[in-house]
C-alpha cells in the first residue's frame, strides 16, 4: 500500500517541482475575429520575418508586395473552437492573437499602432517581447535600432576625406562606428542641382585594387543587414542621410571597399572607396550612451 502511494501521480509536472508561470511573465494576446469570406489585414510597424498558426483552422501570409501586412481567413466556414496566431517582426518583437470565427468581424483592417515606439523600455508595449534574429548576429534589434538613430540624430561628421563629387551631386562617409559584431555607416547625399536624384539601388563591394584586364574582377558583395532613414529621393537643393547596419568584415591588403549609389534612370551614379585603415579606425559605440 505505501508502495502504491509513492507511485501515485500529484497530477502536477514534475511531481509539484515546477514552478508555476506568473501573469507578469505572460504575454497578453489580442483578440482577433475572422471569417470565410472576407481577409482580414494585419499591418505590423515593422518588416514580419514569421508566423505560426495554432490550427488549420487558419490561413495566413504576408501581403503581395508589403512586408509589414499579414492576411488572414478561415480555412472553413464556421469553425467553433478559438485558435491563435503567432507573429515575430524584424524589429524584434513578439506578437500574440487568440482568433476566433465570427461571421462578420468586427475590424477587417487592423493596425498594430499601439506598438509603434521609439526604442526606449519605459514605451515598450506590453505584449510585445524582444526576440533576437540570427541575421544580426543574436544582437539586440531594438539596440541596433537605437545604435543607427542614435548617429542619426547625431549627425555629426567624423570623417572628411571619403567621398565622391559629381554632377551637382555628393555622397559623404561622414562616420563609420562599430559595435559587437556589426558596423555602422553614416552617408550623406547632397543633391546641389535643382533635378531630384533618385536612389536605385546602394551596394558594398569588396573588389581588387588592381584589376588586370581580361581578367574577371573579384568582387564579394556585402548586403546592408539593416538601414535607418534610408533615403530614395533627394529634391533639388536638398541632403538627406542615412545609417547602414552591415555585418563585421575586414578589407584585405590589396582589396579595397567600393561604397556605389546609383540613380534610377539616370546617369549620376557616385561611389566613394574604404581602405581598411579606414575601417580599422571605426568608432566604438557606448552602448550606455544610447539606451
Amino acid at each position: 500500500m505505501v508502495a502504491a502511494r509513492a507511485q501515485q501521480s500529484s497530477g502536477d509536472y514534475y511531481e509539484g517541482l515546477s514552478r508555476k508561470i506568473g501573469f507578469s511573465q505572460m504575454i497578453a494576446p489580442h483578440g482577433l475575429e475572422i471569417t470565410y469570406d472576407k481577409t482580414v489585414h494585419v499591418i505590423f510597424p515593422a518588416p514580419v520575418r514569421y508566423v505560426d498558426l495554432g490550427s488549420t483552422n487558419l490561413i495566413a501570409g504576408k501581403a503581395d508586395g508589403a512586408e509589414n501586412v499579414i492576411r488572414v481567413k478561415a480555412a472553413k466556414k464556421h469553425f467553433r473552437q478559438e485558435t491563435n496566431m503567432s507573429v515575430i517582426t524584424e524589429d524584434g518583437n513578439f506578437y500574440t492573437f487568440n482568433v476566433k470565427y465570427a461571421d462578420e468581424p468586427l475590424l477587417l483592417n487592423v493596425e498594430m499602432c499601439d506598438f509603434i515606439h521609439d526604442g526606449e523600455t519605459v514605451n515598450q508595449p506590453n505584449n510585445a517581447m524582444e526576440i533576437y534574429l540570427q541575421d544580426l548576429d543574436n544582437e539586440s534589434p531594438r539596440l541596433v535600432r537605437l545604435i543607427m538613430k542614435s548617429v542619426y540624430k547625431q549627425d555629426k561628421r567624423k570623417i572628411r576625406h571619403i567621398g565622391s563629387k559629381r554632377f551637382g551631386v555628393q555622397f559623404l562617409l561622414k562616420g563609420l562606428y562599430a559595435h559587437n559584431d556589426l558596423l555602422y555607416f553614416h552617408t550623406q547625399v547632397k543633391n546641389r542641382t535643382n533635378v531630384p536624384f533618385d536612389v536605385d539601388f546602394v551596394t558594398y563591394k569588396i573588389i581588387d585594387k588592381k584589376v588586370v584586364k581580361r581578367t574577371a574582377m573579384q568582387e564579394q558583395v556585402i548586403y546592408p543587414l539593416r538601414a535607418f532613414n534610408y533615403v530614395t529621393r533627394i529634391n533639388g537643393q536638398s541632403s538627406g542621410c542615412t545609417v547602414f547596419a552591415l555585418p563585421k568584415f575586414t578589407i584585405p591588403d590589396d582589396k579595397k571597399l567600393v561604397v556605389e549609389m546609383c540613380e534610377k534612370q539616370g546617369g549620376r551614379h557616385q561611389s566613394f572607396e574604404v581602405d581598411n585603415d579606414d575601417l580599422m579606425l571605426a568608432e566604438t559605440i557606448n552602448e550606455l550612451k544610447v539606451r
